[in-house]
């Protein structure tokens, strides 16, 4: 097995393409060693010292490390986990703990809905799959699409500029009932919620 990294915009996440598929439907998120219990792939990679968070895509595996970790002494260790993982022939998930896309259309979805699903679904997510991240979708209120962003995304500084400037300014322009897009930060998240508010605003007024 060949894997191939990718740099991402973000300076503590790697892209690791391993050139075969990681998930079959959906992407996958570990922000701890405990949330890892259900992989046996992202258990092996926590063990790696230095190793913050893990995340699949379709065909790759994105990996964040603390900012005082040097990516030349943790790649020998992360390329080891990945290449036995694969090799072993199991379950990148658990049986029962696949994830459902956040972007497939139901009958009762509003049109307005339906249409931000399709382009997060067909013009955004790759873009930003691309760069070792992805997007979530968290629903539509008042005029707000709410959205949280993982992998390379998570506490790059970058990303509130994609998110204002690249998704909102899409949205916006395709569908009349978008008024803005939002960050949702899970209750474990509120640290890096106060970062993002900080360099949201920081990001208005300079417009």
């Amino acid at each position: 097995m060949f894997i191939q990294t990718e740099q991402t915009p973000n300076a503590d996440s790697l892209k690791f393409v391993p050139g075969v598929p990681v998930m079959k439907q959906g992407t996958a998120e570990f922000l701890d060693s405990r949330s890892a219990m259900t992989s046996p792939l992202a258990k092996a990679l926590f063990q790696i010292d230095g190793v913050r968070h893990i995340f699949y895509g379709p065909d790759f595996i994105t990996i964040s490390k603390d900012e005082d970790a040097e990516w030349q002494l943790l790649k020998p260790d992360i390329y080891a986990s990945i290449m036995d993982f694969f090799s072993s022939g199991q379950a990148i998930l658990q049986e029962g703990v696949q994830r459902p896309s956040d972007t497939e259309i139901h009958s009762d979805d509003p049109e307005a809905v339906q249409m931000i699903k399709e382009l997060l679904d067909t013009r955004i997510r790759p873009s930003i799959q691309d760069d070792g991240g992805d997007i979530e979708y968290r629903g539509f209120v008042d005029g707000v699409v709410k959205l949280k962003l993982k992998g390379s995304c998570r506490g790059c500084d970058s990303s509130i500029v994609t998110l204002k400037n690249g998704i909102e300014n899409m949205l916006v322009h395709y569908i009349p009932e978008v008024q803005s897009v939002e960050q949702e930060i899970d209750e474990d998240e509120t640290v890096a919620q106060k970062e993002f508010e900080k360099l949201e605003k920081k990001l208005g007024e300079q417009k």
